[in-house]
């Protein structure tokens, strides 16, 4: 029975984390105006489930970071009540902030969660040495980085554009609209008409979607750039995938009856479905706003955020790709002077709460139901 509990928790978990997560590798994909929502979410799901899958084989030091060892005492992690209230802590927070809008982080969240329950389980024997250096150090650095870095890849594309004498040209938007307008009649009478009406408006940048022009290499600069856009956000989905897959199915290492082949088949499956039934108030937070963006820079944004990540796993480091992701879309709008600062400071806030919520959330469940 508790075993079974614990596969539940650890999938609605999954299923909360692609909720909130999986849209974020596609964001600028929607936000640019380069593809519809539906081919965006269905990108990064088959983008995702592929990282997934390389994480059998690839992620082995960040399953054994996220077990929670070195943390908390070893008899803990081996607990599948403890690791339940783990579970419930770090889903609960990303659920909830999924169902405000917010973009948070699960790492952060399963950090928080696994001090909350150490602490309710374990007291002063909780490591904080090694919460800060192993998970918070990454997790502060990685949004200021990524935004140094995005707004670097940008002013490079930038300079490699203008050197290329690539222009950009902004929409026009023409159409027919009815106009009514009071037609004479005999001894006087007046009756109201509909009559077509050419008009021609130019929007706001913002609403307007922003093009390339010209040729490279015989082939359109538009479509190149899209070409590019959707492999750069294929790869920031793929990393992802790569990168909290392993973090969620560590957790179903303290119960020993699971085969964790089995544990990260199932996480993946419930990162699809939370990502394709419960994404859509965090899309449009990611998507529009953040910052404007067009599509060249949306896909500097990703391939800033894809190279990050990828590095971070390679070398096992916890890195949130939620912090990375807004960090590199907010040194494009920095760059281009269009970040939404009001948006920007509620996420920035969002990102302080997750932890002391996961950790509280935690403790209450690890009181509840963890070990005696």
């Amino acid at each position: 029975m508790l075993t079974a509990l614990l596969f539940a928790a650890v999938c609605f978990l999954a299923y909360s984390n692609g909720a909130n997560d999986n849209f974020k590798g596609v964001a600028s994909l929607f936000g640019s105006r380069t593809c519809g929502y539906r081919t965006a979410i269905w990108w990064a799901t088959v983008t995702t489930l592929a990282g997934s899958a390389a994480a059998l084989f690839l992620a082995n030091t960040l399953l054994e970071k996220f077990s929670g060892k070195g943390l908390v005492p070893e008899a803990l992690t081996a607990s599948p009540q403890f690791v339940l209230a783990v579970a419930i802590g770090a889903g609960g927070t990303v659920i909830l902030a999924t169902w405000l809008g917010f973009p948070i982080s699960t790492t952060h969240g399963l950090t928080g969660a696994l001090a909350g329950a150490g602490v309710m389980a374990a007291g002063a024997q909780v490591n904080f040495a090694v919460l800060g250096k192993v998970f918070v150090i990454p997790l502060l650095l990685s949004p200021v980085l990524a935004a140094a870095f995005g707004g670097m890849v940008y002013l490079v594309f930038r300079f490699a554009r203008l050197r290329l004498r690539v222009t950009k040209e902004m929409c026009v938007c023409a159409g027919v609209e009815q106009q009514i307008l009071p037609i004479p009649q005999p001894a006087g009478v007046f009756a109201a008409q509909a009559v077509p009406k050419i008009t021609l408006a130019v929007d706001q940048a913002a609403v307007c979607s922003e093009r390339y022009t010209g040729s490279l290499l015989g082939v359109k600069v538009a479509r190149l750039i899209d070409a590019f856009h959707f492999l750069s956000a294929g790869a920031v989905s793929f990393a992802r995938g790569l990168n909290d897959t392993p973090k969620i199915a560590a957790l179903l290492l303290a119960a020993s009856a699971l085969d964790v082949r089995w544990s990260l088949a199932a996480v993946p499956v419930a990162m699809a479905a939370g990502g394709l039934f419960s994404a859509g108030k965090v899309a449009e937070t990611m998507s529009h706003k953040i910052t404007g963006m067009n599509p060249g820079q949306g896909f500097a944004a990703n391939l800033s955020t894809a190279l990050l990540v990828t590095t971070a796993n390679l070398h096992g480091l916890p890195v949130s790709t939620t912090h990375v992701s807004v960090g590199s879309l907010l040194g494009i709008g920095i760059t281009t002077r269009q970040a939404d600062w009001q948006n920007v400071i509620r996420v920035i806030l969002s990102w302080v709460v997750t932890l002391p919520c996961a950790a509280l959330l935690a403790a209450l469940a690890c009181w509840l139901v963890g070990p005696r």
